[in-house]
């Protein structure tokens, strides 16, 4: 059984998740927002959940938040697309205006289009989705028809693509395969409520929606 448990934190209700098998009580820890580390470990503590790693969709500083607090908890290590590591070792690098401090952390592994990474007996598939960011990606649990979109895809719209380090052009080729999904597959994103990809039918005429 998959359990997933969101952390809206932060001040732009930053959706930081807890994944975890229910058989082996091992979970993750996706996208840890500022001012959710406290919450993801009174969560854990209360369910006796054992957090083995960290998993970022993307490095804007409002999904890295507390990275380093969940790292000094739990001992665990960090992994984010190569893409998108220079965010994370040097908050603020990418250009976005920042009011709180972001405590760099140095990246303990990559990820990278079609890895699969284990939680207990949950695997969760890496779908390369650059546009919102270099390195963005979405985590994806075929088995479950789960999808983690990070800023990708949001319920009715997509992630903003007039940032500094915003890819535009790649942003489309990112949704196109999000289209390719199962449609009853369930959309946990970055910001706000759940959706599913057949709710989102408007995908495939994406560009000619957002784009300029």
């Amino acid at each position: 059984m998959t359990v997933i448990q969101a952390f809206p934190s932060g001040p732009f209700d930053t959706n930081a998740y807890i994944v975890a098998c229910q058989n082996t009580k091992k979970a993750a820890i996706i996208d840890p927002a500022p001012e959710s580390g406290e919450k993801i470990r009174a969560y854990l503590s209360k369910n006796q959940l054992v957090p083995e790693k960290i998993l970022l969709t993307h490095s804007h500083w409002d999904h890295i938040g507390d990275v380093a607090l969940c790292k000094r908890l739990f001992n665990i290590p960090v992994y984010i697309h190569e893409n998108d590591r220079s965010n994370l070792e040097v908050p603020g690098s990418d250009g976005l205006p920042c009011w709180i401090n972001i405590e760099p952390v140095k990246a303990d592994g990559f990820f990278d289009e079609g890895d699969t990474i284990s939680v207990g007996d949950i695997k969760l598939q890496v779908i390369n989705t650059p546009g919102h960011t270099p390195g963005g990606v979405c985590f994806y649990i075929k088995d479950h028809n789960i999808l983690f979109s990070g800023d990708t895809l949001f319920k009715g719209t997509i992630g903003n693509l007039s940032f500094p380090t915003c890819v535009p052009d790649l942003m489309w080729g990112s949704l196109a395969k999000l289209t390719k999904l199962p449609p009853q597959t369930k959309v946990y994103p970055g910001h706000g409520a759940t959706t599913t990809i057949s709710a989102e039918h408007w995908l495939p005429r994406a560009k000619e929606l957002f784009g300029e």
